[in-house]
């Protein structure tokens, strides 16, 4: 999603901070060198008391990082899985009798971090992107890397950053723990490293994926696929990007040509093991992308079975699903806002619409409608350059609002709200008890099957082809072949 007026202003419209998310961060930009301390003697959780101080700290962060990442990704098959990888990395390690935490994280993003005491988080959606054991255990030797060189924050950059991130969340959002929640997800800088310092963890979890076994190329492999990843979303929309894997780590080609270098040290292309047919075994059935809890979007529309609700956007906009909020933005830096809140239902919706909520509201504007059976109430408002159209709408015992923002001189917000806000009607039981999340599913490529009919068969994703090809490290010229295994995204 890209950094735009108009998105931020249609969230503090609501009177939430959170619209800058995805522009600006509550953590420093930049860490000094003196902040980390080399060591040969890591922090891990067996030894991490010898410094309660760190060990506090990293306890500390683990709720706030299930908070982010949207709690803990429970699948026992995909667990035993990734145990088996670090397992075999921790026999090689300079420090065998490391213990270390790993916590598989139920997240669409593609990210893998790693905090000091030895925990070590991996999105489900790095384990989607991924095709073999040998590029997970890239990832994790990465961050094992980073704990074996001890690139923790000092205490004091620690306790600053904390401290910020406290006044942030007192001084803005008051006690609203949902808030909270949302703030850490849009803005929590999790282990930003400098350069040199991801190039040492580079080259020691290069060297530990060569020594257990598994193909030392797959850094470099995976590092391009995260490439293209990227340049997949920065043309599809994405959500919480800043919680990438991209966003922290440097990407460069020559990183990866870095990469390359190091895994030469063991020999030409084919060394080692990549452990393809039980990976993807293992990630057969993978939950892929939003779940039941956040709602789906397919294509244009937006769909909640657990709140029965349904709205749609006008071609050109894209949608950005989060804990806090669903966003779109659109051409002409129009954008718009969904959300649910609470009021008593004594309450008039053009009471509510008048409580002082909206920023340069005009009053005269504020009139009751029914929008497809339900109860409803239309705004207008203008501030600081931009025009707003609000509309709060009651279905059941909640209240949802759809915000809509463009420049003070377009004149598409009319046409665009009145588009967005007819669309929004509850779901029927069956077709609530219909939406399925969707899933990785492995499939056999069989005779006259081609990239362009397998990707055909996947469903609720844009840009199928383009998808297919990112999620299956495939470039723009190659193919298929009878008997192959490959990844599509389905709802079956």
């Amino acid at each position: 999603m890209s950094c735009k007026k108009a998105p931020a202003r249609v969230l503090a419209l609501a009177g939430v901070v959170l619209a800058l998310a995805s522009c600006q961060s509550v953590m420093p930009n930049s860490v000094e060198e003196s902040g980390f301390q080399p060591s040969n003697r890591p922090v891990t959780v067996d030894n991490a008391q010898a410094n309660s101080r760190l060990a506090d700290l990293a306890k500390a962060q683990h709720p706030r990082i299930l908070a982010t990442y949207g709690g803990e990704y429970s699948d026992p098959k995909l667990e035993r899985m990734v145990a088996k990888i670090v397992g075999r990395l921790t026999v090689v390690s300079a420090n065998p009798t490391q213990t270390y935490r790993i916590t598989i994280l139920n997240s669409p993003n593609v990210n893998a971090f790693a905090l000091p005491g030895g925990y070590l988080y991996i999105t489900r959606g790095l384990l989607a992107l991924a095709n073999d054991s040998s590029e997970i255990a890239a990832v994790i030797a990465h961050e094992m890397g980073h704990v074996t060189a001890n690139h923790g924050l000092q205490r004091q950059q620690l306790e600053a950053e904390e401290g910020l991130a406290t006044k942030v969340v007192s001084d803005v959002l008051g006690d609203n723990p949902s808030a909270k929640a949302a703030l850490i997800r849009g803005k929590l800088r999790l282990a930003q490293f400098s350069r040199n310092q991801e190039l040492e963890a580079d080259a020691i979890g290069i060297k530990s994926v060569g020594e257990a076994g598994y193909d030392p190329y797959a850094a470099g492999r995976f590092l391009q696929s995260m490439a293209s990843y990227a340049g997949f979303r920065s043309v599809s929309g994405a959500t919480d990007a800043s919680l990438d894997f991209l966003a922290t780590h440097p990407n460069t080609p020559q990183r990866i040509d870095l990469a390359q270098r190091h895994a030469r040290m063991f020999g030409q292309p084919g060394f080692g093991s990549r452990d393809r047919d039980s990976y993807l075994a293992g990630i057969d059935g993978l939950l892929y992308g939003d779940t039941p809890e956040e709602g789906y979007v397919r294509g244009n529309t937006f769909l909640h079975p657990k709140l029965g609700v349904s709205f749609a956007v006008p071609d050109g906009f894209v949608i950005d699903n989060s804990a806090a909020a669903v966003t779109a933005t659109g051409p002409g830096d129009m954008a718009v806002r969904f959300d649910g809140v609470t009021i008593d239902k004594d309450v008039t919706l053009p009471d509510y619409v008048r409580s002082g909520w909206v920023a340069g509201l005009d009053d005269a504007s504020v009139r009751q409608e029914t929008i497809n059976g339900n109860e409803a109430a239309v705004a207008k408002a203008r501030a600081d350059g931009w025009q707003f159209d609000i509309v709060v709408i009651r279905a059941g015992a909640q209240v949802y609002r759809l915000l809509t923002a463009a420049p003070a001189a377009g004149t598409s917000l009319e046409p665009v709200a009145r588009s967005v806000s007819s669309t929004f009607r509850v779901l029927s039981p069956a077709e609530k008890a219909a939406l399925k999340p969707l899933r990785i599913r492995v499939a056999t490529v069989r005779p006259g099957e081609t990239i362009g009919t397998l990707s055909a068969q996947m469903v609720g994703v844009d840009r199928k082809l383009d998808l297919f090809r990112v999620l299956n490290a495939m470039g723009p010229g190659a193919t298929v072949s009878a008997g192959d295994r490959v990844k599509i995204v389905t709802d079956r």
